[in-house]
């Protein structure tokens, strides 16, 4: 094996090694099959075009070309011309799945589920490394830099899964970059860029005054000094990048009003996998209340609406916001002959509880909060402006119970066609057995309300469906063709397909989010806890509204409206507490008593934290974590200054006060001759040390454009060294510290802006610390090899090293 050909095998695998950390952070780990397949086709299409030979531009051309046809076949090829050209339409679609995997990365907690979006993401940015470590380790011959792409993905990966990236993936990846440095070779490593060298730098005396550019180091020793670079990087670069948030009912998540004029409300997708918040032990309270309603277990708190369903999810549309109103207007939709009571419930978030929708019961009609909030007046939603969140929050809201009766949403009218058309919408992409499922559930309904009920009951308990929360979430339309199928999943599977239906039947449908009405404490407040998040359908009825149904078994309350036959449940039997009830969080559903003993050992009769984001489950940052944090911030901001620190200190060190003594002055005036001749260095003037001292200052007076005091101070300290080096007797001249800082003054005078701030930030000189750290290796190796047994231990690392090469 060629090798150049070694050394694209070894640039695959280091790719490989290091796209392994993205594996904690996704379900599955079929992606990385399908990477390996389509790097694989992208390094040898690389071999084919360096073997012809190609120019390194096109080969990379060629390269970049093959990736895009292979990213197309696989992701969009029923959109590409011929199934396999990128054409406008595949790239939009390309476009489309990139920013719904953004948004995807931003609410899924970890592991996410393996959505389009989320796929092309990981898949495609593991390709496009793949091919920046081809490009600059195997068509440029520079494996160094490429450790830094190598670095990027590692290091993204390490800081979204928030611990999720253990040490094996680490030694993964760092393995794969040092057997790529190896792979290179000696003579490959001299190639990338300026080798800087040095003979004889010793830690003192006049050799350690005099030391310069000369000399060059060893490129493998250049290599290594790259490598350990890059590695430790590595190790500090995932403590800055933020974890990914818990999503829409527990964290930040992304898309909500923002600045000052809080002008629109961008799609948000809520769901998150719910797994591992479900298999805590605590049912943590995130908010408790009081309210004067008759029956609490009505209450449910709706955070928002997702009313768009694209085929890859169902998200919510982009609205404009307004100030919020003293009173809220009228529900759309909701008749005069309707039944409605108005209540009043007071909220308290918990610290711990922080998103950016504010939880209501619905419809609202009066929100009093402080804080700076705006109002979706589609979706009836308040959004936090500005970094405003629910955190802490206390507020009062007024809000409607709305009690229509059978015969009135019976009786319902059209809807006004313009809600019909964008409500009613389904993607194309929807699979046939939805709405022929729909049409046989629905068979014998004289109208929408009782194709509604229907719906809801054979969802509820006559289709045979298991309330399961270790089913894969998704919400796509092949996630809904699968939970027809199987018949197991949990709440966002039962309301997203039931909407889904209730449309491809013509009836206006959407998924609400929240939260369950949670469990009565003693003291009376209702409290709503981790397992009360939930997500249910709303269907529109003129002369009703928005209207909610209750399809998941096992979970909130069944509608009065949808048990015509059934008297609905007395106030007395569902506010009183339970015997057990204590004042802490219920693990166990608060909704039905009915529960199955081994469904609650589970946690499926608890109102679990569906819809949508992963609650906040923090018990409050670990004195470990902080440490961590500060450590991290420290470093981030010390280690860009790092060169300006010490090129100070080398500065004040080499110009303060010595000893009295001839060999001190002496010593004085060498490391004054150093400290300019560094200071012209960092002004773009290299050391020359082919140069007497003479003619090195005269060189640096004519280079820098000193003016005349400058310059004199610069041939005064070179006459001084000249008497050090070469008189019987020196006679060193006082006020070389003044001449040195004379000298530096002098440099920056003559030197433009942006060549005094690299001076002062980016100093070349600083070069010397890595010279330093290479010798004090150096040293080490030689201490080690006169060991007794090293040579069988550096023979035995040889054999494996000519073995992995």
């Amino acid at each position: 094996m060629s090798g150049r050909a070694r050394l694209a095998l070894c640039a695959y695998a280091a790719t490989l090694l290091a796209a392994g950390a993205l594996i904690p952070l996704v379900d599955g780990v079929g992606w990385l099959v399908q990477a390996a397949v389509l790097l694989g086709v992208q390094s040898g299409v690389g071999a084919l075009a360096r073997r012809v030979p190609l120019a390194r531009t096109l080969t990379i051309a060629v390269q970049t070309l093959v990736t895009l046809l292979l990213l197309t076949l696989v992701f969009v090829r029923d959109h590409a011309l011929f199934g396999v050209l990128p054409g406008p339409e595949a790239l939009m679609r390309l476009g489309e799945l990139l920013v719904a995997g953004g948004e995807d990365v931003g609410t899924y907690a970890i592991p996410a589920p393996m959505t389009d979006g989320i796929k092309l993401m990981v898949v495609g940015g593991v390709v496009l490394i793949g091919l920046a470590v081809d490009a600059l380790a195997v068509t440029f011959r520079s494996a160094a830099p490429a450790g830094l792409p190598l670095l990027a993905l590692y290091s993204v990966a390490a800081g979204l899964s928030d611990g999720g990236a253990s040490w094996l993936w680490f030694l993964l990846a760092a393995s794969g970059y040092l057997l790529l440095l190896l792979a290179e070779g000696r003579d490959r490593l001299s190639q990338w860029g300026r080798v800087f060298g040095g003979a004889a730098r010793s830690s003192g005396g006049l050799a350690d005054g005099l030391a310069g550019v000369g000399g060059g180091s060893s490129p493998v020793r250049t290599g290594r000094r790259i490598g350990v670079l890059a590695l430790g990087i590595a190790l500090v670069a995932p403590l800055a990048l933020p974890a990914l948030d818990s999503g829409l009912l527990g964290g930040k998540g992304p898309g909500n009003g923002r600045g000052s004029g809080g002008g629109t409300i961008s799609a948000v997708n809520p769901l998150v996998s719910l797994q591992n918040n479900l298999n805590q032990p605590d049912n943590r309270e995130v908010m408790t209340y009081r309210s004067n309603i008759e029956n609490p277990q009505s209450l449910y708190l709706r955070i928002l609406a997702l009313d768009e369903f694209n085929g890859s999810e169902w998200r919510s549309s982009t609205r404009r916001l307004t100030d919020v109103p003293d009173r809220l207007p009228q529900p759309t939709g909701l008749g005069r002959d309707v039944s409605v009571t108005e209540v009043r419930t007071n909220i308290s978030a918990s610290r711990s509880y922080q998103q950016t929708y504010l939880p209501l019961p619905y419809p609202a009609s009066e929100v009093r909060v402080g804080g700076r909030w705006r109002y979706e007046p589609e979706g009836r939603t308040l959004v936090g402006d500005d970094g405003q969140t629910t955190r802490g929050a206390s507020y009062e809201v007024g809000s409607l119970v709305v009690e229509p009766t059978a015969a009135q949403l019976a009786a319902a009218g059209s809807p006004p066609e313009e809600l019909v058309r964008e409500y009613t919408q389904v993607p194309g992409s929807l699979p046939g057995v939805v709405a022929k499922t729909a049409e046989q559930v629905t068979e014998g309904a004289s109208n929408a309300y009782e194709q509604a009920v229907k719906l809801q009951d054979w969802f509820a308990s006559d289709g045979g469906f298991t309330y399961d929360t270790t089913v894969t979430s998704g919400t796509g339309s092949s996630a809904i063709a699968r939970f027809l199928r199987d018949r197991e999943g949990f709440c966002i599977h039962f309301s997203f397909s039931m909407a889904a239906m209730a449309r491809t039947l013509g009836i206006p449908a959407r998924v609400a989010v929240g939260f369950t009405p949670g469990t009565m404490k003693a003291d009376g407040a209702i409290s709503v806890g981790l397992r009360d998040a939930h997500a249910w359908p709303e269907l529109y009825f003129e002369g009703v509204g928005w209207t909610r149904f209750e399809p998941t078994p096992s979970r909130g309350s069944t509608p009065s409206w949808t048990r015509p036959e059934v008297p609905t449940d007395s106030a007395s039997d569902v506010a009183q507490p339970s015997a057990d009830t204590s004042a802490e969080p219920s693990a166990a559903p608060s909704a039905e008593d009915s529960c199955p003993p081994q469904l609650r050992q589970e946690g499926g009769c608890g109102p679990s934290q569906e819809p949508g984001a992963a609650l906040p489950t923090d018990r409050g940052t670990p004195a470990g974590t902080v440490l961590l944090v500060v450590l991290a911030a420290v470093l981030v901001l010390v280690l860009p200054l790092s060169p300006l620190l010490w090129r100070t200190r080398a500065r004040n060190r080499r110009l303060g006060s010595g000893g009295r003594t001839p060999a001190d002055a002496a010593a004085r005036t060498l490391a004054a001759w150093r400290e300019i001749s560094d200071e012209a260095w960092d002004h773009g003037i290299a050391p020359d040390e082919s140069l007497t001292p003479r003619k090195a200052a005269a060189r640096i007076v004519r280079l820098g454009r000193l003016d005349t005091t400058a310059a004199e101070a610069v041939h005064r300290i070179a006459g001084s060294v000249e008497q050090v080096l070469y008189a019987p007797e020196p006679r060193p001249a006082a006020g070389q510290a003044e001449d040195a800082l004379t000298v530096r003054a002098g440099l920056r005078a003559s030197a433009g802006r942006g060549a005094r701030l690299r001076a002062t930030l980016l100093p070349r000189s600083s070069v010397r610390v890595v010279w330093a750290v290479a010798e004090r290796r150096t040293a080490l190796a030689e201490r080690w090899a006169g060991r007794p047994g090293a040579g069988r231990w550096t023979a035995r690392l040889r054999r494996l090293t000519r073995q992995h090469g």
